[in-house]
């Protein structure tokens, strides 16, 4: 813990608010005592929520006080996606966002006004710390092409996938999904699921074909990533039919990674990858707005998955409680402020 100086507003529509409750994300604990120069000293976080407690000149979205959902995802404004709204497809996303709105384990973040979004009252700033993950599923969701009576894989029931669960769900959905964890897989059931499975103990592909009439899921949710990659991206694609839609939500660790797939299969099965990249737009619409719009109609549920909060100056603690899920059954882990 350092004290740094208090962001300044670089620009007249830009707005700074003091953050309330920021999460641990997977991709943090990636970087998490890792050796990595491009990242010293450069303050991490990017699920939040706080309090605008200053507004620059010519902001009119927000005021001062008001109770805020702070979007992370913000590219630099000026090259040919971000004209178009798809900002996350921005070759200068991971600097630009870092620089500013980006930055939620710290008392205070800055950015343009509209990425400060208005909770409704019956909104906390823990749930509204939960809708950066929901938006990624959300994202995900949209490229999928669910629709009613879909079948439907998941693998990883963290965050992501317990979000990409329930938006599944809400469109219709009939789903398995799959993790390691005991205490996950318990929760997705409470939340919906139709199946779960423990890919250590159970046959993944033989409850999916059941579920399928033997042909396999329609779409398959890669939702775990990271050093597990190169075993359930090409889980995923067994567990898909002929035909089917593997969407790669969970992210890939830094460098080259080599996964090993049945590449024949998949080209003669007609097999569509599809990689989903954070959130953006969805048609004129938001969607982390829409993300939000969704906790505030009841449709993704978050309390339940909130299991343990530390104050910033115990982020170390939190961080180890987040990557060891197995002994502390943590699902999200949220810094408060």
């Amino acid at each position: 813990m350092v004290e740094v100086d208090e962001p300044a507003l670089p620009a007249a529509h830009w707005v700074k608010a003091r953050v309330r409750m920021a999460g641990i994300c997977a991709t943090d604990l990636r970087h998490w005592q890792k050796a990595e120069p491009d990242l010293r000293c450069c303050i991490m976080g990017h699920e939040l929520a706080g309090e605008v407690v200053e507004v620059g000149g010519e902001v009119d979205r927000v005021a001062i006080g008001d109770r805020v959902l702070i979007e992370s995802v913000l590219g630099c404004g000026r090259c040919e996606w971000c004209r178009v709204q798809q900002y996350n497809r921005c070759p200068d996303l991971y600097p630009t966002r870092r620089a500013s709105v980006s930055r939620a384990y710290a008392e205070y973040v800055i950015g343009p006004q509209h990425k400060f979004h208005i909770l409704p009252d019956h909104i906390g700033f823990d749930d509204a710390a939960l809708l950066d993950t929901y938006a990624v599923a959300l994202h995900a969701q949209h490229l999928s092409g669910l629709t009613i009576g879909s079948r439907v894989a998941i693998i990883g029931a963290g965050p992501i996938g317990l979000g990409q669960l329930m938006l599944a769900k809400a469109g219709g959905a009939h789903v398995t999904i799959l993790d390691r964890l005991p205490h996950a897989l318990a929760l997705a059931g409470r939340l919906g699921a139709d199946r779960m499975v423990d890919v250590d103990s159970g046959d993944a592909a033989a409850a999916v074909a059941t579920m399928t009439d033997d042909r396999g899921a329609d779409i398959v949710f890669e939702c775990a990533g990271g050093e597990s990659m190169p075993e359930t991206l090409p889980l995923a694609t067994r567990l898909v039919r002929r035909g089917g839609r593997v969407v790669i939500v969970g992210g890939f660790d830094d460098g080259a990674i080599a996964i090993p797939l049945e590449w024949q299969r998949i080209q003669m099965s007609d097999i569509t990858l599809i990689p989903s990249a954070s959130f953006a737009f969805h048609d004129i619409h938001a969607e982390q707005r829409e993300a939000l719009d969704l906790v505030a109609r009841g449709i993704l549920k978050t309390q339940a998955l909130i299991t343990h909060r530390f104050p910033l100056d115990r982020i170390n603690d939190a961080f180890a409680v987040a990557q060891d899920r197995r002994r502390t059954e943590a699902i999200f882990v949220g810094l408060t402020m």
